[in-house]
């Protein structure tokens, strides 16, 4: 039984390709590294281009069209970020060794548009999304994929009119998964076959990072709340008028106790505010 799981574990973690994360193969620090590195970030400039591709091609099973990567080393309509290590020695210390893309979408645009709470009367608010991030096998498990990712959501922040970041996870990718949701991501919806590699469907986990006041829309567990909150108000509102209710006494010599009697308008009792959705 021990050496079944041990087996299923290293296929998991040595076989599965993974989308906007690390490609851990392992868990350990990878002894390759014969030098302490030091960790810089910078954009990405049109001299990673050759880099840039080798990378994608190493860690991605998709393949992407050359546009994609004149856009990134130009920054035409993406933003970029490279991880560098300035300790690399034989001239290598500008080398990409990682590196993370994101775009800027409008809200109203994008498949998460349902999944904000935001004004949609401005046009202008915006969302980054994130569309290819990645490392280098000899510089797994440093915390760069981590370090990228905050550089994204400080950009995001930067942006008034920005609300959230957001990305896509294939299903299987439990390492990346673990990560986004250490980082405080929301993992709002699952899209069935969503990637379609070598002829076989996967599905992904959508993840939303929300910034500047972004929030996504009423949750059930804030439904319940406001709809008690309510009920209470209404209990209450019943009560204080049955209390204002006037006490009036049986006319003659009956002996019968005060008759409770109260307004017409109390007749109809509603508590507004209410709607079940």
């Amino acid at each position: 039984m021990l050496h079944k799981w041990k087996q299923e574990f290293l296929y998991n973690f040595k076989s599965i390709t993974y989308f906007l994360g690390i490609n851990y193969t392992s868990l350990m620090v990878n002894p390759r590294i014969q030098h302490r590195p030091t960790i810089c970030y910078r954009p990405i400039k049109p001299s990673d281009l050759e880099t840039l591709e080798r990378i994608h091609s190493d860690v991605f099973p998709i393949r992407y069209e050359s546009e994609f990567f004149q856009s990134v080393v130009n920054g035409c309509d993406v933003v970029s970020w490279a991880a560098v290590d300035r300790s690399r020695p034989d001239g290598q210390s500008d080398e990409l060794i990682g590196f993370v893309t994101a775009r800027i979408i409008l809200a109203k645009d994008s498949e998460i548009a349902d999944l904000l709470r935001y004004d949609s009367s401005r046009v202008d608010q915006a969302l980054v999304y994130i569309l290819t991030l990645g490392v280098v096998d000899a510089y797994r498990n440093l915390g760069i994929a981590t370090a990228l990712i905050r550089e994204v959501i400080k950009y995001a922040s930067s942006i008034p009119v920005c609300r959230a970041v957001y990305l896509h996870v294939i299903s299987y990718n439990n390492p990346a998964i673990h990560l986004y949701t250490k980082m405080s991501f929301n993992c709002v919806r699952r899209l069935h076959g969503f990637y379609l590699i070598n002829g076989q469907h996967y599905d992904s986990y959508l993840f939303v990072y929300y910034v500047n006041g972004g929030r996504s829309p009423c949750s059930p567990l804030e439904l319940v709340t406001v709809i008690v909150r309510c009920m209470k108000t209404g209990l209450k509102s019943v009560a204080a008028k049955l209390m204002m209710a006037k006490v009036k006494w049986p006319k003659g010599n009956e002996t019968r106790g005060p008759v409770l009697t109260q307004n017409k308008r109390m007749t109809n009792i509603e508590c507004s505010g209410l709607e079940y959705v």
